[in-house]
């Protein structure tokens, strides 16, 4: 089945590329504007030994790291004292969707004016955006731990942060998971976007700016584009193996591959 998804999937995606490919050959697009696919990946190629490129590249993985690392550890916590303490549940489902919905690109302006450094102000949006996906999927998780599991450690003497540890973490741990890989591809699409709007200096968004305004570099542009999509897709598919690996027995339980 997932062979056979994995099939389709790249049959399409070749599709595609040969539709781009002989819109542009065949001038049905101006090519100035869409230069060729098969221009745009050697571009790429090259970009991989351009040590600005990397440079901006490294930038950006490194301030995504940071982001999406510090969301992490804050929304689990957030998640575990919102989810084991019954009245907070009310004012803090209030507090989450009133916040959640403001997108991070919004606040740039406020970042810019509250940290100085250009690697502080990504770090701050990207934790913004990363929390919400982690922090909810935290808290639908605790809630629909099975009772009959925290009852029954409860019966043998066990106090309630023996079954947080024993049965409720475990419980929601392939749901955080999931939350950490949404929130992984929100925290990419918005450090890039960061760095497009805020005017920054270095990064793969100010190097794709930097291509676009230059004129004529519209394969340039693209190729950037081409390693942030690969970027992410990596990312996903590294998160989904680890995901598969540690937590085998819940996609055996529910009988589920990991998406």
């Amino acid at each position: 089945m997932i062979g056979t998804r994995a099939v389709r999937g790249v049959t399409g995606v070749c599709a595609v590329v040969a539709l781009a490919e002989a819109a542009a050959r065949l001038e049905v697009v101006d090519p100035e504007l869409v230069p060729p696919v098969s221009a745009v990946l050697v571009r790429s190629v090259t970009l991989a030994g351009d040590p600005v490129f990397l440079a901006g590249m490294a930038d950006t993985v490194l301030a995504w790291l940071v982001g999406l690392a510090l969301a992490l550890v804050a929304a689990v916590a957030a998640g575990v004292v919102l989810g084991s303490v019954p009245w907070l549940s009310v004012p803090s489902r209030i507090v989450v969707e009133f916040l959640r919905p403001i997108p991070s690109v919004a606040l740039i302006p406020l970042a810019i004016l509250l940290f100085g450094s250009e690697t502080e102000m990504k770090v701050s949006l990207i934790f913004y955006a990363a929390t919400w996906p982690i922090l909810l999927n935290t808290l639908y998780a605790l809630r629909d731990v099975d009772p009959l599991a925290k009852e029954t450690l409860r019966s043998f003497g066990f106090g309630p942060l023996a079954v947080l540890w024993r049965v409720s973490l475990p419980s929601a741990a392939p749901f955080v998971a999931t939350g950490v890989r949404v929130a992984a591809g929100i925290a990419l699409v918005v450090v890039v976007g960061a760095e497009l709007l805020s005017g920054g200096t270095s990064g793969l968004g100010v190097f794709l700016i930097e291509a676009g305004s230059a004129g004529g570099n519209t394969d340039v542009t693209l190729a950037g584009a081409v390693w942030a999509g690969t970027l992410g897709l990596l990312v996903n598919a590294l998160l989904v193996k680890v995901e598969q690996g540690a937590f085998r027995w819940h996609f055996a339980r529910t009988g589920r591959a990991a998406a």
